[in-house]
């Protein structure tokens, strides 16, 4: 159980969409100092976070961000990029560089900060994934997030005995900029900030913080079918 009253945190990727509710989400719990990160720090508009430069692709960028954020207990890997290359029709350089985003990206943060969270006591490391790390729909993004569901699940198991626990979440759409023309069922980003948090604050191993991440996950151990309704054409 990680207490986020009083916590240091870092958000990748806070400057909008869920990052920026996660943001808000941790200030409302009480977090002293919630560190912001984005390409361009300008870009963040809360107004009690502190604005830090990223590029979760570039180990420069990464260490220096560790070097201005020593007082880090819980990080956000929320930064993420959604190029959904085909694995045959697109160039196989894109397919490269949603890995490099969606799964070395959090791999570099989670490295140069495990050691600055270690110093500073232990605390907490929150992933965020995408039912889509369970449904092959979406071709290199859907690879991309099963990755990182596979890191996050090695990173449970190496980290806690050195006092950092840690939670993966999952969710469908969200409602923000980057979903407005999907015309689907979607989450307030809001409310999966509360739910990410709170299985946080219990020590919860997964928050799914929608129905359909609760569908997918329970159909995990069905007919591939059933997951896949083109199979049964």
């Amino acid at each position: 159980m990680t207490d986020l009253k009083n916590a240091v945190a870092l958000v990748t990727g806070g400057s909008r969409g869920i990052g920026a509710a996660l943001v808000e989400e941790l200030y409302a719990r009480g977090a002293a100092k919630v560190y912001a990160t984005a390409r361009d720090p300008r870009t963040v508009t809360h107004p009690d976070a502190v604005p830090l430069a990223l590029e979760v692709t570039d180990p420069a960028s990464v260490a220096a961000a560790a070097a201005q954020a020593p007082d880090v207990t819980v990080l956000v890997n929320n930064a993420g990029a959604s190029v959904k290359a085909s694995f045959i029709g697109s160039p196989v350089e894109d397919v490269r560089r949603e890995f490099e985003t969606n799964f070395y990206g959090p791999l570099l943060v989670t490295r140069a900060f495990v050691p600055v969270i270690e110093a500073n006591g232990g605390g907490h490391l929150l992933n965020v994934h995408s039912v889509l790390s369970w449904l092959g729909v979406a071709d290199s993004y859907s690879a991309s997030k099963a990755a990182l569901w596979s890191q996050t699940n090695s990173l449970r198991l190496e980290l806690r005995p050195r006092g950092i626990e840690v939670t993966g979440l999952h969710v469908g759409y969200v409602d923000t900029d980057l979903t407005a023309g999907i015309d689907a069922p979607k989450s307030d980003a809001r409310a999966v900030a509360a739910a990410a948090f709170d299985g946080v604050a219990s020590g919860a191993y997964e928050v799914l913080a929608d129905d359909v991440s609760r569908q997918v996950k329970a159909g995990l151990s069905g007919d591939l079918a059933a997951l896949y309704p083109q199979l049964a054409r």
